[in-house]
């Protein structure tokens, strides 16, 4: 078992278990999980539910259940725990004005949004702007996932002026950037900022910050300087998180590519 967090409001968690694996409980959170391997079964609702490889679940805040495997060989999942107050914020953003929070009736379902949200949340650290991100998708899921919740198309208005100011300010920054210091600069809040830079930009703003500190990397590879003044120039913790977002981005290390630049 391995988890991150909790931090902002959000905590990761990606564990294993074979046979019983918890007894029944109830979070003040939504739990959103993607079954890895195996088959996971839980008692929920007064219903027996299971979940196959690929399939998501959705357990809603301080409503009980429990888990165990649902074959031999036991089960894997990841799953993201959010404070229902972040999804209510982020939905005030998606629809304009406040919302009821999603009520999900199928606990197991085929979601592509909330999917790749999950699978998305273990690849970034958990940084500010991912956070926000992060949320913004985890929501848009649930109410895709709500049968009598609304269509979350595009923003219905873009602040070009303000994204503009954002991507200013990300482009001049080479440490991680606060969620408070873009609703400084922007005039919008963090959730309406995630959503207005993917409709313009096709990214997150978190996305876009770290391709940036990467651009950097790469000049820096190409002038010959050393892996780990590389990462100290464009902002990383150390090498190895530079070499980590670095192949993430490219399919390659930074010392690869370097060689095959000099080649």
């Amino acid at each position: 078992m391995r988890g991150r967090g909790p931090f902002g409001g959000v905590e990761l968690l990606r564990a294993r278990f074979g046979g019983r694996a918890y007894a029944r409980h109830r979070h003040d959170t939504y739990a959103i999980g993607v079954t890895e391997v195996g088959v996971q079964a839980f008692d929920y609702r007064g219903r027996v539910e299971s979940a196959q490889p690929g399939q998501v679940v959705v357990l809603h805040p301080d409503e009980a259940h429990d888990g165990r495997a649902g074959a031999e060989g036991g089960f894997g999942y990841r799953i993201v725990y959010v404070e229902p107050a972040r999804i209510a914020d982020a939905l005030r953003a998606i629809m304009g004005r406040p919302t009821p929070l999603p009520f999900v009736r199928e606990p197991v379902s085929h979601n592509p949004t909330l999917a790749s949200a999950v699978t998305a949340a273990f690849r970034s650290p958990l940084e500010p702007l991912a956070l926000d991100a992060l949320v913004v998708r985890l929501a848009e899921g649930l109410l895709a996932g709500d049968a009598g919740g609304a269509p979350t198309g595009p923003p219905r208005r873009l602040d070009q002026l303000a994204l503009a100011r954002a991507v200013a300010f990300l482009r001049s920054r080479r440490t991680i950037v606060r969620s408070e210091e873009l609703e400084a600069v922007t005039g919008l809040s963090r959730f309406e900022l995630a959503r207005q830079f993917r409709a313009l930009y096709g990214t997150s703003p978190y996305r876009y910050a770290v391709m940036r500190r990467l651009d950097l990397a790469r000049k820096e590879l190409r002038a010959g300087t050393p892996l780990a003044d590389v990462a100290l120039a464009a902002g990383f913790a150390d090498q190895a998180h530079l070499t980590r977002l670095f192949r993430s981005a490219y399919g390659l290390t930074p010392g690869r590519y370097a060689r095959l630049r000099k080649a």
